[in-house]
């Protein structure tokens, strides 16, 4: 026992020296921004956590010499990596926060209106999430009759691979749901509704419901993009666990980086007429938009099969004047 106890202190010592936390916080309020997204610049990246906190070692990346600090609502601030402050600050963007609309409810009558969310249990029809991905879905709107998002459908496939011992595996995924714009059929200038934060785990249905009513979104005229992103596995109190983009695989020919995929998978359908389903890569600094079809991908089988489009659904309130 006396030569084991140096040895743990050895291997506690060197993970506090190799994997520092950091804290990123609004400059003016001083408090922690929750869920920030850590770029590389290089397709890579992370996420602070509900407090504003993430780790980093030069040790697990050693190729990085940046980090790109992102929030809604701030400026994104790059900083060297040989010199990260403990407590980093992201100063308001001005311009963001005036867009910030104060929805005043329409109290008149309204119809709950639905689409429903099309599922399926087909492994090989769905998309397999991970952290560097977002998908973005288009919603129409009558133009002429204000309409409010109840709940939004999540359609997920909850059949888990299976461990050794024949029991399936549980998962506790956290997400992030976001709206943009209609800029001429692709998704635009993020709307200024405040992130939704939701988790989905093994014990959840298919068709998951995600009451979103309390957030007051609207449906501009011109229709609008719910996107959401994989943020990352929880523990079992909810809170966002460090899960790297990819792990290392050995092989015969090597070291090979295969991507962290995420449970659960995101069926995805061939009965929508129109490619309304969007992607992008957002640890890339550019974080462009493309359309899921024969232009994103001719070998992408998902797209070869005809399944282009991530079926989500929508309860509305459809208010008469």
């Amino acid at each position: 026992m006396k030569k084991i106890a140096p040895l743990l202190l050895f291997f506690m010592f060197f993970h506090f020296v190799s994997a520092q936390v950091y804290t990123v916080l609004d400059a003016v309020q001083k408090t922690p921004i929750s869920y920030a997204t850590i770029s590389f610049g290089n397709g890579n990246g992370l996420f602070a956590d509900a407090d504003g906190v993430f780790e980093f070692s030069k040790k697990r990346y050693p190729d990085i010499d940046s980090l790109y600090i992102s929030a809604l609502g701030h400026r994104e601030l790059g900083l060297s990596v040989t010199k990260l402050p403990k407590n980093i600050f992201l100063t308001q963007d001005i311009a963001e926060l005036q867009e910030v609309i104060v929805k005043s409810e329409n109290l008149g009558k309204y119809k709950t209106k639905k689409q429903s969310a099309i599922l399926h249990d087909d492994y090989f029809k769905c998309w397999l999430p991970t952290v560097e991905s977002e998908i973005a879905v288009f919603f129409p709107r009558d133009p002429l009759k204000s309409t409010k998002v109840a709940s939004v459908y999540i359609p997920v496939m909850m059949e888990s691979s299976k461990n050794p011992s024949g029991n399936k595996q549980s998962f506790s995924t956290l997400f992030k749901m976001q709206f943009y714009q209609n800029n001429d059929g692709v998704p635009g200038k993020r709307l200024a509704n405040e992130d939704i934060i939701f988790r989905i785990t093994n014990k959840n249905k298919s068709n998951y419901e995600l009451n979103i009513l309390d957030y007051k979104v609207f449906i501009p005229k011109e229709g609008f993009f719910i996107s959401v992103q994989v943020l990352g596995y929880t523990d079992k109190e909810g809170k966002l666990q460090h899960t790297k983009k990819y792990h290392e695989v050995e092989t015969r020919k090597g070291i090979v980086k295969i991507p962290t995929t995420f449970r659960p998978l995101l069926p995805f359908t061939n009965k929508i007429k129109n490619n309304i389903t969007f992607s992008r890569r957002i640890f890339f600094r550019n974080r462009t938009w493309q359309r899921f079809d024969k232009e994103y991908s001719e070998n992408n089988t998902l797209i070869q099969s005809g399944h282009m489009n991530y079926g989500m659904g929508l309860k509305m309130h459809v208010y008469d004047k």
